[in-house]
């Protein structure tokens, strides 16, 4: 846990809410800024992954990033990752961010390894069209919105429902 947030989680969507698939980080933050969130949960949205993302974390149990990715599957498939299965960017990287989630965190791990968290998930949205400004997600990946934030609460509840989270814990 986070000694200074009480956060056990925090959950990053990462994403440009300008280009089309890629807008679909933010629209799950927007839907579970709606909701409520199990104790000790912190939300962020970040335009970019890579360094940014190291900058939010800080020693939280698990972090949660949703994302657009490209895995080939059909636009709006969700794809749920543990760490060890996010592939690392070769030649492309996983997400449409340059650096991908496990080169940021690899670095993280060498540079403040204290801040690093214990799990890690990547739950992935596969979008299609990432070149165009403000044509909005396209509608399967808009569809798969209120379901990757129902797959983000479950994983919180799953892995850490056994976790004595203190009442003092920040939402």
């Amino acid at each position: 846990m986070n000694p200074e947030s009480g956060a056990w989680v925090l959950v990053v969507c990462l994403g440009n809410r300008l280009v089309e698939d890629d807008a679909v980080g933010g629209a799950v933050y927007d839907h579970l800024q709606g909701e409520v969130l199990p104790p000790g949960t912190r939300l962020c949205e970040l335009g970019v992954a890579g360094i940014a993302l190291l900058e939010q974390l800080a020693g939280e149990e698990l972090l949660l990033v949703v994302d657009a990715v490209c895995f080939g599957s059909e636009p709006g498939s969700l794809h749920v990752l543990e760490w060890g299965d996010i592939p690392q960017a070769a030649g492309q990287a996983v997400s449409a961010h340059g650096i991908g989630l496990r080169e940021a965190l690899e670095v993280g791990s060498l540079l403040h390894p204290e801040l690093m968290p214990r799990q890690v998930l990547l739950i992935g949205i596969e979008g299609r069209r990432f070149r165009e400004l403000g044509l909005g997600m396209g509608p399967e990946v808009a569809g798969a919105v209120a379901i990757a934030a129902a797959e983000v609460k479950r994983q919180i509840v799953s892995r850490l429902g056994n976790q004595p989270i203190p009442s003092s814990a920040t939402v």
